[in-house]
């Protein structure tokens, strides 16, 4: 049975209901760990000044600053290659869907933003990023 490591439920603490109970869903089926739930300042604002950016969305416009967090930075564990592995981050991120979808949690998913299932539409992929609808 998967488990949530110490690292990965600091993380989930700091999570929306919703997104807990996709998360745990998720995990019962497919190992994986919480890179991100809630962010500070410091911490989004660095996403952003990294190079090369692993976000564009300044502080505090993200949905994960937000607390409880809106947003879930979810991968695949043992974490695969972010320079080879994309079909296991594309794969997981699918999978992710299916299942908040069989919950009815209305997500977003950073590899299809608009979520018009065009995966080649977007200038900024951000495979494990998985954050709620607006008005949810």
């Amino acid at each position: 049975m998967n488990r949530w490591s110490e690292q990965s439920l600091s993380k989930y603490d700091t999570l929306n209901p919703l997104l807990k109970a996709l998360a745990s869903k998720v995990l019962e089926d497919w190992d994986c760990t919480i890179l991100w739930g809630f962010r500070t300042k410091e911490e989004q604002d660095a996403m952003c000044d990294s190079n090369p950016p692993r976000s564009y969305t300044r502080f505090p416009k993200s949905k994960h600053n937000r607390y409880p967090s809106r947003a879930i930075d979810l991968c695949p564990y043992p974490i695969p290659d972010w320079e080879t592995d994309e079909h296991v981050f594309r794969t997981f991120g699918g999978y992710v869907l299916g299942v908040a979808h069989c919950l009815g949690i209305p997500i977003i998913w950073g590899g299809d933003w608009d979520s018009d299932k065009d995966l080649n539409d977007q200038t900024f992929n951000d495979l494990v990023h998985f954050e709620l609808k607006e008005g949810v």
